[in-house]
């Protein structure tokens, strides 16, 4: 299962690295199309999605590599249970957070398919499709904050960097 679930992790990694791809070629073509005096509709629509796709489906992988910025002016202070204690809710709210924005999300995806909602840009792409990233990224999160919560639930999670279990 761990193997399964750090692919998975990855491979949201690997994507959103290939649509910041699609923001550098987008936003290439747009400079090179107008310089060179012809239109290509879209693209400025184009690098937004794969932007916001980007985004989404890069923060389980962010999370998961230690690399989410964490403030711990007070945990850091905390010692044994109530230290691990305070990572169980912490971790609680964000898996009941990331659910329902992931819940959301997929709800917004079948709204835009039902309604036929689609981009008011040039490109006039349903809006259904760039936001499946969107769901996509927050389920993915949503498993990453799942996972991180059973591990610690366990005992098992992974510190920071410079980040000690103090037990």
């Amino acid at each position: 299962m761990r193997k399964l679930l750090d692919s998975l992790y990855l491979g949201a990694g690997w994507l959103a690295a290939l649509f910041m791809i699609g923001v550098l070629v987008m936003v290439l073509l747009s400079i090179v199309s107008r310089v060179a005096g012809f239109y290509v509709p879209g693209t400025d629509a184009y690098a937004g999605y794969a932007m916001a796709g980007a985004g989404f489906l890069a923060l389980a992988h962010t999370l998961k590599s230690n690399e989410h910025i964490r403030v711990t002016l007070i945990i850091g202070k905390l010692r044994g249970g109530a230290r691990r204690g305070l990572e169980l809710w912490a971790l609680s709210v964000a898996v009941l957070m990331s659910g329902a924005l992931a819940w959301y999300a997929w709800r917004l995806v079948w709204q835009s398919n039902t309604f036929h909602d689609i981009s008011t840009a040039a490109d006039a792409t349903p809006l259904w499709i760039p936001q499946v990233l969107m769901g996509l990224g927050c389920t993915v999160l949503f498993i990453a904050l799942l996972d991180d919560w059973v591990l610690e639930w366990r005992g098992q999670r992974s510190r920071a960097e410079g980040e000690t279990r103090h037990e």
